[in-house]
């Protein structure tokens, strides 16, 4: 299994930012997949996941509305558009399977300055 993510940076309070994550090793098309984040010194969280059909998302409430989590099968490659970023986005960001595999890629750091 590898998961490959990019697409974070610095940004300010209001910017958007789109992530992606590239897997492989994994049966992408057969799995609900999610992203993950974990900010200093706090557990990581799930932010929004996504059925293996794409037609299903759910997110958590702090990113409702500013979020929205999508999938490429033919890519094996999912996204999370993020706008509207906060100073408390700030975390790094995951994507896994859900439930998640023991195997995590190296994430996308997202930094949000006021």
């Amino acid at each position: 299994v590898q998961l490959v993510e990019s697409g974070g940076g610095l940004v300010q309070a209001g910017d958007s930012l789109r992530l992606s994550c590239v897997a492989s090793g994994i049966t992408f098309r057969a799995k609900t997949m999610a992203w993950y984040r974990q900010a200093p010194e706090k557990q990581r969280e799930l932010v929004a996941s996504v059925s293996n059909g794409g037609r299903v998302t759910n997110y958590a409430g702090s990113v409702k509305g500013r979020f929205t989590i999508s999938r490429d099968n033919a890519k094996n490659t999912m996204y999370l558009q993020m706008n509207g970023l906060k100073l408390e986005d700030t975390a790094v960001y995951y994507c896994n399977a859900v439930p998640p595999s023991s195997t995590w890629g190296q994430g996308t750091q997202v930094t949000v300055s006021s």
